[in-house]
């Protein structure tokens, strides 16, 4: 069973930089696209960016909203990929989650993810 864990939210200043960490166990995420995604209150879950598996090896997705700002990479060795953040803005607040499918194709949309991290906290305030 694969199970997604996220770290490295935090509390940051307005254009500061934040990296988030989603690590396995269960199995190599290689195999898996990773999408992160993020909610804030009283707000419906969104898709920031994804990567898909290493053999894909397709271009990565960026939400409008976070392009240029945000980069999605993948370590192998370490069973992790990550979301470095830069330029950070109030609007960034949420809790950010790691996610995948079964079907082994970046979402966009959260139904369409099965496996989900409990998410970490991203604070962007002064």
């Amino acid at each position: 069973q694969l199970q997604l864990m996220e770290s490295g939210g935090g509390l940051v200043q307005p254009g500061g930089s934040l990296r988030l960490s989603c690590t396995a166990s269960g199995s190599s995420l290689d195999y898996y696209p990773i999408g992160w995604f993020r909610q804030a209150p009283g707000k419906e879950r969104e898709a920031v960016s994804c990567i898909s598996d290493s053999i894909r090896n397709d271009s990565p997705y960026y939400a409008r909203s976070v392009k240029g700002r945000f980069t999605i990479s993948r370590d192998s060795a370490k069973n992790t990929v990550y979301l470095q953040m830069n330029s950070l803005k109030p609007e960034d607040t949420a809790v950010y989650y790691c996610a995948t499918n079964r079907e082994r194709v970046c979402q966009v949309l959260a139904s369409g993810m099965h496996y989900w991290g409990k998410g970490t906290l991203v604070n962007v305030s002064s």
